[in-house]
């Protein structure tokens, strides 16, 4: 699977606090390509960061015969 987009880490913004607009409001702004794109971006860097690697299957099961 190939990345198309990477997270700009570099990117500050300073506000007050009464100044900071709603999270749900941004996201909601958002296509849902994006939101998608994001949510997996996060799940691989929590798994890198809770088990070192990229977690796949660890087994693979078929349904040989259905009762």
């Amino acid at each position: 699977m190939e990345k198309t987009s990477k997270i700009d880490k570099t990117v500050i913004t300073k506000v007050k606090i009464d100044e900071n607009k709603s999270d749900f409001e941004f996201w909601q702004s958002q296509p849902f390509e994006y939101r998608l794109e994001t949510l997996e971006n996060i799940r691989e860097e929590y798994n890198r960061w809770k088990y070192g690697s990229q977690q796949g299957f660890q087994r693979v099961y078929s349904i040989i015969k259905r009762s």
